[in-house]
Order: C-alpha cells, then sequence, then structure tokens
C-alpha cells in the first residue's frame, strides 16, 4: 500500500470516527459486538463496514450526502440486539421486522433525527416492498449493506478494510 493510500485510509477513518464517537463508545452499540451478523461477523463489525462502504460510495461519486445522517444511519442500521440466528422461530421474520427494532433503539438511546431513522426504517428494501429509499443516505446506506452482506455471507470476508 503506498503512502498516499495510507494517508487516504487515516483521514477517512478519523472522519467516520469523528462523526460516531458518541455511538461507537455506546455501550449499548458495544453489546453489537456479541451478536453474530453473518458467518462469524459480528453486528457491529458489519455496522461499521456498511459505515465505511458508505462513506467510500458517497466519496468516491461524490454525491456530497450530509455525513452526519449518512454515517449514523449506516452504523446503526442494525442496531437491533439479539441474536436472529437462535432457531427458536422466534426471529423468523428477522429480514423483515429488524429494522423497526434498530428504529426504536436508536430512538432510545440516541437523539436521532428523521433523516436517520429514515435510513435505519429503510434499509432492507427491497426484501420490505414498500419500504423505498426516499433519500440519497438511504440508497447509499441500502446499496452499501447488499454489498457488505453479499460479501460476507457468499465470500466470507470483509469488504476491503
Amino acid at each position: 500500500m503506498t503512502v498516499r493510500k495510507q494517508d487516504q485510509q487515516k483521514r477517512r477513518r478519523a472522519e467516520i470516527e469523528c462523526v460516531l464517537a458518541d455511538i461507537l463508545s455506546n455501550p449499548h452499540v458495544e453489546e453489537m459486538k456479541r451478536y453474530v451478523q453473518h458467518g462469524s461477523v459480528s453486528t457491529y463489525s458489519h455496522c461499521e463496514r456498511v459505515a465505511e462502504a458508505s462513506y467510500r460510495i458517497d466519496r468516491t461519486l461524490h454525491l456530497h450526502s450530509n455525513l452526519d445522517t449518512l454515517l449514523k444511519g449506516a452504523m446503526l442500521h442494525d442496531f437491533f440486539l439479539y441474536d436472529w440466528h437462535t432457531g427458536d422461530g422466534s426471529h423468523d421474520l428477522h429480514g423483515f421486522t429488524h429494522a423497526e427494532k434498530a428504529c426504536a433503539n436508536a430512538k432510545r438511546y440516541f437523539d436521532i433525527n428523521r433523516d436517520i431513522y429514515r435510513v435505519i426504517f429503510c434499509h432492507m428494501w427491497p426484501l420490505n416492498l414498500s419500504r423505498i429509499p426516499k433519500s440519497r443516505e438511504a440508497w447509499i446506506v441500502c446499496i452499501a449493506d447488499k454489498y457488505v452482506s453479499l460479501l460476507e455471507t457468499v465470500f466470507g470476508r470483509s469488504s476491503g478494510r
């Protein structure tokens, strides 16, 4: 890796961490490290990867998103705080219902605005057909989530971090 790429990576990481500082230090968000999302990837790591992929999509395509909305929505999009792999039937509709649980937790533990709420609420489109993303930030997180999930599930790896 070149020095320039390393510097870019450090700047990207610093900017993301600055926006997400209050979220990343929250004990309820830390709890996401206990739950598996895809394969052996924790929900916390998955959300971090989606936040980074969202940032990279926005910056690479010069989309000029609201960074606060984009990154907070990405980090909290799977903030549901349970293991959906239990096999006991309690989470059979997880794909259809976890966005509401993540929204409720995000509202409970953070002062999120309507834009961040909508990013979280719509991230499972097209599975949830009626929840079409309506903002630039919601579209980016929706796409980044599909990309990262594909890498984690099918290829068993991260999104290049």
